[in-house]
């Protein structure tokens, strides 16, 4: 958000959608501010698991989500990483909020944010309706109709 100085809110769409910059040390919601580093790891040990669940996958479901949740580890995870104040240390950027500015009415979060939100939902679909990585439906013996 180069164009967004800390705390300035942009309104769009009739107030619907603010664009702001706030920096987040913590996990979703500014939960846990100050553990980057624990978080940092976590998002690695993620994206490891991730990775070598891939060569199993044979659901075209579990490969979008597993992908939402892996892109929006791994964009977090950069600006973990690399931003101020510095390695491992830094807090990730985020813009959007939603019905209000500042996070007033729903907290502000980035498009990683969304991507893991959204990938982990998808998952637990998935494993509600019972389709495995390999696109069989738990129980049953062929592969899944829409895996």
């Amino acid at each position: 958000m180069a164009t967004v100085e800390r705390g300035e809110d942009i309104r769009l769409l009739g107030g619907a959608l603010y664009l702001t910059h706030l920096r987040n040390t913590g996990a979703a919601f500014s939960f846990a501010e100050g553990f980057t580093v624990l978080f940092t790891l976590i998002a690695v040990v993620v994206a490891v698991v991730i990775v070598r669940t891939a060569r199993r996958l044979r659901s075209t479901g579990w490969a979008v989500a597993l992908g939402l949740v892996l892109g929006g580890a791994v964009g977090n995870l950069i600006d973990r990483v690399f931003r101020e104040p510095g390695f491992l240390r830094g807090g990730v950027v985020d813009f959007v909020s939603v019905f209000g500015p500042d996070g007033r009415v729903f907290p502000v979060f980035n498009v990683a944010d969304s991507a893991i939100v959204c990938g982990g939902i998808l998952g637990v679909l998935l494993a509600l309706r019972g389709i495995e990585f390999d696109g069989t439906r738990a129980g049953a013996d062929g592969p899944a109709e829409t895996a």
